[in-house]
């Protein structure tokens, strides 16, 4: 019987503000292990193609919701130890490849392209011949060095991201792939990379696939990747909100015909370039008053508003107070018959625990939020009813909602994202009969998508603030679209990378 080939599968991923002040700590990863990480694909596990085709041997990955800088101490700890047991695994079998599953916008405290140096950790333990495949998001951001160590680097092709499970069995089919092709003696394992760096950097609000020119930009991806000598096709928009010489789009094509995957990348590279004036916000947006007397003017319901500055799944703190403080200052919410708005949400571990203890129906005095992010608002201190408790989230540990007038603002012990209609049913809330339904989001995820019947993206204050300028970028290389207005047309011709040994070193 032949030999199945041994994977390991490894990786940390944390979408990383350098403007919001909060720091992620070792706990936040949510450390997965052994079979753990097994168990969390289905497309690796036994009875499908690749579970049965090869024997994974799961490292540490590790996948934290998006926030503030990485600790050094966290990384180090983590890096540690996916490095002492990818030791372990290859002192136990001949490992044939590492699946690498990051995001791609990680920032650590004191470090720089901190994917690749986690990369060249792991290089110095499973060596150069060892092949490996990266999946990313689309809002990673990709330097040369990441693509010199990799042997394969693809990223998602939708936002909102609904094609993550694919993306990551992909980057898994194609290493088996090269694999098959290394075990059968074929003269050309490893393919070539073409790169192509852009500069533009623009924010997720602004290039969802949903919408325009992003629609057919990314609609060109499978069309490049069916081309013959082709293997797999990229486009990252890169992450807006961290300051680093990395941060900006960039396509790869990878393949084993020169010609074809270089001729592939210009495509895609010149389709975004040309593109770059057409991107606009994915909805109407305004000031967080404007998004307010919208929606109350309006007679669709339930009507979203995104406060997008403190969006905690692009890197936002979470616990801003700044759009509840003007939300419960607004005079047509001060009574309960005023219209139900639902509002998405302010972590205060004081908080939570005052209202548990007082219990559902009771009227409380709480002070919440501004514990990390004071710098547009302190706290705020609220009286209202607890209209319902619910333990046990994987994110927020404990959350509590507290009736204030006609609003329903949802509390947390540690700061949470909403994106399900569950989210809300779970606390006894309906977003559906809601008038105004307010989330600390950037474009709607699927289900709120779906959900409503009208929406405004708020221009709000925060570490994710959709006003890039306003932020005060430094170190992003310049000039770059829409920071430079008068960026000359860029050489668009692909750099074509091998893996490169020398790297290692």
């Amino acid at each position: 019987m032949a030999r199945r080939p041994v994977i390991a599968v490894a990786g940390l991923a944390c979408e990383t503000s350098t403007f919001t002040p909060s720091r992620t700590r070792a706990p936040a990863f949510h450390p997965q292990r052994d079979s753990d990480i097994i168990k969390k694909y289905p497309f690796i596990q036994p009875g499908s193609p690749l579970g049965d085709a090869v024997e994974w041997r799961g490292a540490l990955i590790g996948h934290a919701l998006p926030g503030g800088i990485v600790t050094r101490d966290a990384f180090e700890m983590l890096s540690a130890e996916i490095v002492n047991r990818l030791t372990q695994i290859v002192a136990s079998t001949k490992l044939d490849g590492l699946w690498f599953d990051i995001h791609g916008a990680m920032c650590v405290e004191g470090l720089y392209d901190v994917e690749c140096e986690l990369l060249k950790r792991c290089r110095g333990v499973i060596g150069p011949d060892v092949l490996v495949s990266a999946s990313m998001d689309l809002h990673g951001n990709v330097s040369r060095q990441l693509v010199c160590h990799t042997d394969l680097i693809t990223c998602y092709r939708t936002a909102p991201h609904v094609d993550v499970a694919e993306t990551k069995e992909r980057a898994c089919r194609n290493l088996l792939q090269l694999i098959q092709r290394k075990a059968n003696g074929e003269e050309t394992v490893r393919p070539l990379k073409a790169w192509i760096p852009l500069p533009i950097l623009l924010p997720g609000e602004q290039t969802s696939t949903r919408d325009e020119p992003a629609a057919h930009i990314y609609a060109a991806v499978p069309e490049v990747e069916a081309m013959e000598g082709v293997l797999d096709a990229a486009i990252w928009v890169g992450y807006a909100w961290a300051d680093e010489p990395r941060n900006r789009a960039v396509v790869v094509v990878t393949g084993w015909d020169k010609e074809a995957i270089s001729k592939g990348a210009t495509k895609l590279a010149r389709l975004f370039w040309d593109s770059r004036k057409d991107f606009t916000f994915v909805a109407p947006t305004g000031s967080y008053e404007e998004c307010l007397d919208a929606a109350l003017a309006s007679d669709k319901r339930p009507y979203f508003i995104s406060d997008s500055g403190d969006n905690p799944t692009a890197g936002g703190s979470g616990d801003v107070t700044w759009g509840l403080t003007q939300l419960l200052a607004r005079p047509e919410f001060k009574t309960e018959s005023g219209p139900k708005v639902i509002y998405a949400c302010v972590p205060g571990p004081e908080a939570i625990q005052k209202a548990v203890e007082a219990g559902v129906g009771a009227i409380v005095t709480v002070t919440a939020g501004a514990e990390v992010d004071d710098i547009h608002a302190g706290p705020i201190t609220m009286t209202g009813r607890v209209h319902s408790i619910k333990h046990g989230d994987r994110h927020a540990e404990t959350e509590v909602v507290l009736q204030v007038g006609s609003v329903f603002a949802i509390l947390t012990k540690l700061r949470k994202p909403y994106h399900l209609e569950k989210d809300f049913t779970e606390l006894n809330l309906t977003p559906r009969s809601a008038d105004i339904v307010i989330v600390k989001i950037g474009y709607l995820e699927p289900e709120l998508y779906a959900m409503a019947k009208d929406w405004m993206l708020g221009l709000t204050p925060g570490g994710v603030d959709q006003d890039l300028e306003r932020l005060g970028h430094k170190r992003i290389l310049r000039p770059m679209w829409p920071f430079d207005r008068t960026v000359e047309d860029p050489d668009l011709s692909a750099h074509l990378i091998p893996m490169s040994n020398t790297l290692l070193d």
